[in-house]
């Protein structure tokens, strides 16, 4: 499995899991901008039989190996990534077994890692050319197999499952019962850019602390996504963290700050609020009161037109007057987090990658026999020549999915080049988070 994230990382590894159940699981971490920390890894509470880091180079030249090798790779990275992943597999794969046969070679699987709300179109062609492009619901399955043949791309690989973090400690969908040992308890679930602007970050955690302040009989945890200075998948400029520290009259004393594993915060959460975040398929799942805010409209840049329909759309305002938003059930079937028609929420989930781990172990079989057809994404240096390009050197490959000469040695870094590489991304990491937001508010005096 190859992430290059820790949300990718998490979605990869549990994916991985459910398709293989009790294979060997090597973890490769795509090195890059948003190259998880070790405490990220262990919150996002996925584990994998071993881990190390590894470039373009590294991982294309590993894709083609054939003793030792792999039977499947669940390629958990953006659109980008992914396609140049499959045009480097590609070339790595002509150039051990030249001719256009077919080739005992790895699976190939992708897919998204939550709500797909943006860049529909730019990140399923990014994506076409893996043997399986999991779709996390019957509503995305249904869009995805839609555009594939809207540009001309065959859908054959698009297979429906669910997402791989859904199911809990307890029945899923079953609201949880009553702890009479602690407090209402209000999770807000933030999001590294949604919002974007420090104004509006602001105010959803002064309305955060706000509500707990009109409720003192309540507990209000803003869950955290990440620490200043690490990375996420998205660039979080304006962290929570430092927004707190200069928040009028600070926290209550029943507000607060929390890192930590999802599903753990969610086991004793009565009221989960968000934007846009995945977060919230995970409450619904489990039958808890999930509010989708609207205090900053409802808008595609937020993502939470996503859940036009849901019944979770809410404002601040209503939430401290006590309103406890109720899913619509068929919106909820629609987009993979309830089954169909009601039924045992469980038994549905539990069966939920079935179908596409009966595809992965046919593809895999067929590999082992007679063989695979060549890896073959629709975008060529023919059909998308300069966009291709772009995206493949991004990832230091060549528009034949070479490696660049630049990019070619696969050498382990020297401890100077590693030293040096961690204070690049330091580095870097400063300029997003405070050189960044002073030079961008001077901009607008």
């Amino acid at each position: 499995m190859l992430a290059d994230s820790d949300t990718r990382w998490k979605w990869g590894a549990l994916t991985a899991r459910r398709l293989a159940p009790g294979a060997h699981l090597d973890g490769l971490l795509l090195r890059g901008r948003a190259t998880p920390t070790p405490r990220q890894l262990a919150e996002v509470d996925a584990d994998a039989d071993s881990l190390r880091e590894v470039t373009t180079a590294e991982f294309v030249r590993a894709a083609a190996e054939r003793d030792p090798g792999y039977d499947a790779i669940v390629l958990a990275c953006v659109g980008g990534a992914v396609q140049s992943m499959l045009h480097g597999a590609a070339a790595a794969q002509r150039a051990a077994a030249p001719g256009a046969g077919p080739l005992r070679r790895p699976v190939m699987v992708t897919g998204y890692v939550g709500v797909v709300y943006e860049k529909l179109a730019d990140g399923l062609l990014l994506r076409h050319g893996a043997d399986v492009v999991l779709a996390n619901s019957p509503a995305d399955a249904a869009r995805f197999r839609e555009v594939y043949r809207g540009a001309g791309a065959d859908p054959d690989g698009v297979t429906e499952c669910a997402l791989p973090f859904l199911d809990g400690a307890h029945e899923p969908g079953v609201p949880q019962p009553a702890d009479t040992g602690r407090p209402f308890t209000v999770v807000f679930a933030t999001q590294p850019s949604v919002p974007a602007g420090r104004a509006d970050r602001r105010y959803l955690l002064r309305r955060a602390a706000e509500h707990a302040r009109a409720h003192p009989d309540r507990q209000v945890l803003v869950k955290l996504r990440s620490k200043p200075g690490e990375q996420t998948t998205h660039i979080e400029e304006q962290p929570y963290q430092r927004l707190a520290r200069s928040l009028p009259g600070g926290l209550p004393p029943n507000c607060r700050l929390v890192h930590g594993h999802m599903g753990e915060v969610l086991e004793r959460t009565d009221l989960l609020v968000t934007v846009s975040s995945t977060a919230a398929l995970e409450s619904l799942h489990r039958g808890v009161p999930t509010a989708v805010l609207t205090d900053l409209g409802v808008r595609e840049a937020l993502g939470n037109h996503y859940f036009l329909g849901s019944g979770c759309l809410a404002s601040w305002d209503e939430l401290d007057a006590g309103a406890l938003p109720e899913a619509d059930g068929e919106w909820c079937a629609r987009e993979g987090v309830l089954p169909p028609g009601g039924g045992s929420t469980g038994e549905w989930y539990a069966h939920a990658f079935d179908a596409a781990r009966a595809r992965v172990a046919r593809l895999v079989a067929r590999s082992a026999g007679a063989g695979l057809p060549p890896l073959a994404p629709c975008y060529t240096p023919r059909t998308a020549p300069a966009h291709l390009a772009a995206v493949l050197a991004r990832y230091g490959l060549d528009p034949q999915g070479e490696p660049l000469r630049r990019s070619a040695s696969t050498a382990r870094p020297s401890a100077l080049r590693r030293a040096l590489r961690t204070t690049a991304r330091g580095a870097y990491r400063h300029g997003v988070q405070r050189v960044a937001p002073v030079v961008r508010r001077l901009g607008e005096l």
